[in-house]
């Protein structure tokens, strides 16, 4: 087939690609490497602003293919208004799983057992023990189990935890037990110490950690985000974290970045890493098995994998 694919990642650097398209790199520079209106498969650039990602999609005219390298797409969304109907958007599914689990994990295990609070008294030679909370034994609720969560579950098992329930948009059953819907969150937020929250940002995920949310966690519960900003409304936190009645560790917060000053930066109980889940050495080389599958799909008119939707229907 003749068509232009558009890589953030330099072609001669991926091995096994399929002939067939021209191949050419684009990673937001101010130049695009060609006209956008050949161009076929795009695959966004990553850990760029929306806005560079978003650019060439008003003149990609003939645009078959969106893929992105992150598990969300709410950065592109937007500029699907632009594109012509029967255009799939994929998301990196699989890609980001391994890495965002782990700090995922890190996160939880820093936030219990008080490693900021060593960093700083190690800063002023200071030897601060004392009696801190374990993992072992908590009950940890999943909210958003898709890959990501799944993989989360796989490395809180061994850390002897009493219970992980699982809270996804659609009620279902697996191999390690029941997935309850959103509209059991409720009853499951009083039982658990630590929430992960590690949805996508959807309509119906925007602001879902609200005050009502945080009021049904039980006193010294851990909220911990690895999933968007948005999901957790700011001031609603804010005013939890103040009064000490639970702690969190963010990945991703509302504002982002968190502007110098924010009172976020210096909340009691609050560990903030700058939304590191997914760059990690885990991401090179499973982007590269990734687009390797998919554009060996696309040449063969196979199936995509990891379709969020078409534009054009119904869901959009």
């Amino acid at each position: 087939m003749s068509a232009d694919v558009w890589l953030p990642i330099p072609p001669d650097e991926i091995e096994g690609l399929p002939q067939g398209p021209a191949y050419l790199f684009w990673n937001g520079e101010a130049d695009f490497p060609a006209d956008p209106a050949d161009c076929a498969f795009y695959v966004v650039p990553y850990m760029k602003p929306a806005a560079v990602g978003l650019r060439p999609l008003p003149a990609m005219s003939s645009l078959q293919v969106v893929q992105t390298l992150s598990a969300g797409t709410d950065n592109v969304e937007p500029g699907l208004k632009h594109l012509r109907p029967g255009v799939q958007l994929c998301n990196a599914r699989g890609v980001h799983d391994a890495s965002t689990a782990e700090l995922a994990l890190a996160l939880i295990l820093a936030s219990l057992r008080g490693i900021p609070d060593f960093v700083r008294a190690q800063d002023q030679g200071r030897w601060a023990g004392g009696f801190r909370p374990a993992l072992a034994d908590k009950n940890v609720l999943v909210v958003g189990y898709g890959a990501i969560g799944e993989a989360i579950e796989d490395r809180l098992v061994p850390f002897e935890v009493a219970r992980v329930a699982r809270v996804a948009r659609s009620e279902r059953t697996t191999a390690r037990g029941p997935v309850h819907p959103l509209a059991e969150l409720p009853a499951l937020l009083p039982e658990a110490d630590v929430v992960v929250l590690s949805t996508p940002l959807t309509e119906s995920t925007r602001g879902l950690v609200d005050g009502d949310f945080l009021a049904r966690m039980k006193d010294g519960a851990l909220l911990v985000n690895v999933a968007r900003g948005p999901v957790v409304d700011t001031e609603a936190l804010l005013g939890e974290l103040e009064s000490g009645r639970i702690t969190a560790a963010l990945d991703v917060v509302d504002p982002e970045p968190l502007p110098p000053g924010h009172p976020l930066w210096h909340a009691p109980g609050v560990l903030i890493s700058p939304h590191v889940g997914g760059p990690t050495s885990a991401f090179l080389p499973r982007a590269k098995r990734l687009l390797v599958d998919q554009l060996g799909r696309f040449v063969n008119r196979q199936p995509l994998r990891h379709v969020i939707r078409t534009t054009g229907t119904t869901d959009m």
